[in-house]
């Protein structure tokens, strides 16, 4: 098989998400991402893995590959985890079963590391910053505000590659910022060319008012557990 640039987004949520209320399912979201050309997504919901046939079968008909994550709770911060060796949602993870995820064929990534918020990585990025694979250029910054400058620097201190994905919670916000990735048509490929840098990230700032729009549904769905479909 010859390797190709490849459109993909690993870091998206959907109503089967326990964590934030949601408006679209995991269905919804591959026939959004196939029609808007996408080769690979990965549903990361918080602390689940949303994957199954039926899932597996709708995507494999619109010629989309789904790889399997997760965005877990690692003491109190999020972690992206992509094709994990073991299923996170059981257990309460350490930073030593982060490093148990650590395999070949799987995919740690820092998200949004600067993000201002409870649950960013922040310092603890460069405390663990053997721990990653990779680091997020989040979809959520604008001309004023950007907290991927801080995520570049990280990214070109540790030597690690930078990926940007869109995290969303609308189905709007999918291809807001997404990766370009050189491989071959499957998950496994995708993962290896990603740890090698055969990347490129595609990302727009956002406009002030989208970004009060995403800021508000956040609030929302956290403090009064609304859906998220402003």
């Amino acid at each position: 098989m010859s390797k190709k640039w490849l459109k993909v987004d690993l870091h998206i949520h959907t109503r089967e998400d326990p964590k934030d209320n949601i408006t679209y399912n995991a269905f919804e979201l591959i026939a959004r991402a196939a029609s808007l050309g996408f080769d690979a997504i990965a549903i990361t919901n918080h602390n689940r893995i949303t994957l199954n046939s039926e899932l597996k079968d709708e995507a494999s008909k619109l010629n989309l590959i789904l790889i399997p994550g997760t965005e877990v709770n690692c003491e109190g911060r999020h972690v992206l985890v992509l094709n994990p060796p073991f299923n996170p949602s059981q257990r309460k993870l350490t930073w030593f079963d982060l490093e148990a995820m650590r395999t070949d064929d799987s995919l740690i990534i820092a998200p949004h590391p600067y993000f201002p918020g409870f649950k960013s990585l922040f310092q603890l990025l460069d405390k663990y910053n053997h721990l990653f694979d990779a680091i997020e250029f989040s979809a959520f910054y604008n001309n004023f505000f950007n907290p991927n400058i801080k995520a570049i620097e990280a990214s070109q201190k540790y030597s690690k590659p930078l990926i940007a994905s869109s995290d969303a919670h609308n189905l709007w916000q999918l291809g807001t910022s997404f990766t370009l990735v050189e491989a071959e048509r499957s998950g496994k490929d995708i993962i290896q060319a990603i740890k090698k840098n055969r990347i490129k990230i595609c990302s727009r700032p956002l406009q002030l008012m989208t970004m009060a729009r995403i800021m508000t549904n956040f609030i929302l769905a956290d403090k009064f557990k609304l859906p998220l479909h402003i």
